[in-house]
């Protein structure tokens, strides 16, 4: 299958520069927290956290409800600034959101009168896109995750699962370079959102893009990630911080792997027995 990327990010202003910005973003992490805390108010829901994510990585974020996991998304997507720190994307301080950076919340937000290509092309309109090109791509990401037969259903003729692929496509259509995953899983059933997960990761491996996950699901965050971190309760920091050195592909089998087993009760460790304490 023909890999359709986004034509309107192929033009810079000259080859100089764009070498120059190119060699600027390999030196770089895509995204670095330096410090970084989130207050509301007086109370401190985030914070203070250090932590560096680099390119075409998948980056799991468990933690009990409450500690700031999705605070800590709206802050690395823009849509939010910290209290204090830094936050910076590839060297650069972050100051609002960018079609560069894809989001899939937990549920679909789908428009019911639209159809499933005119959800997926939605991007298109708000930022905008050359029309032709983003058509193509919605087509074939459609084609990928096997929703090409349903392109012109509306939602209510499609299952939970079917609705949450059309997001993931919805949010890849710009081609961003970092896709934010808030439990976009967490309201199907427990078989849909085991193959969901399992064929995210494989869809995350043909694409290349970098990916945060936050879920509260520690064997999801692991078959799926390539890094796990497991947050404290609030005022969320980080506890582990821990590479998930399983092969890939990962499959239903990875589970009964005795290194999975391993990671899984050291994040279970942290996060039970800080609750108890």
């Amino acid at each position: 299958m023909k890999h359709v990327g986004a034509a309107w990010q192929q033009s810079s202003p000259t080859a100089e520069s764009a070498s120059t910005a190119e060699q600027s973003r390999n030196d770089a992490p895509l995204i670095e927290l330096s410090n970084v805390s989130k207050y509301f108010g007086e109370l401190r829901a985030l914070g203070p956290i250090d932590l560096a994510i680099a390119g075409a990585s998948f980056v799991s974020i468990v933690g009990p409800s409450g500690c700031g996991k999705s605070t800590l998304l709206r802050l690395i997507s823009g849509l939010d600034r910290p209290s204090e720190g830094r936050l910076q994307r590839y060297g650069a301080d972050l100051d609002g959101p960018s079609r560069q950076v894809g989001i899939m919340f937990q549920d679909h937000v789908l428009l019911p009168w639209a159809s499933l290509l005119e959800n997926v092309m939605l991007p298109a309109d708000v930022f905008p896109l050359p029309r032709a090109a983003a058509l193509e791509r919605a087509r074939w990401l459609l084609e990928l995750t096997g929703l090409k037969d349903f392109a012109d259903h509306k939602p209510h003729m499609l299952s939970g699962g079917m609705k949450q692929r059309a997001a993931f496509c919805r949010a890849l259509l710009p081609d961003p370079e970092l896709l934010l995953l808030d439990e976009p899983f967490g309201a199907l059933d427990a078989l849909s959102r085991e193959e969901l997960s399992l064929e995210l990761s494989r869809l995350w491996q043909d694409l290349a893009r970098t990916a945060i996950l936050i879920t509260h699901d520690i064997e999801e965050a692991i078959l799926l990630g390539d890094r796990l971190i497991v947050m404290s309760q609030r005022p969320g920091r980080i506890l582990l911080d821990i590479r998930i050195d399983l092969p890939r592909p990962r499959d239903v089998d990875t589970a009964k792997r005795q290194r999975f087993l391993e990671i899984k009760q050291m994040a279970r460790d942290l996060i039970f027995r800080r609750k108890q304490a």
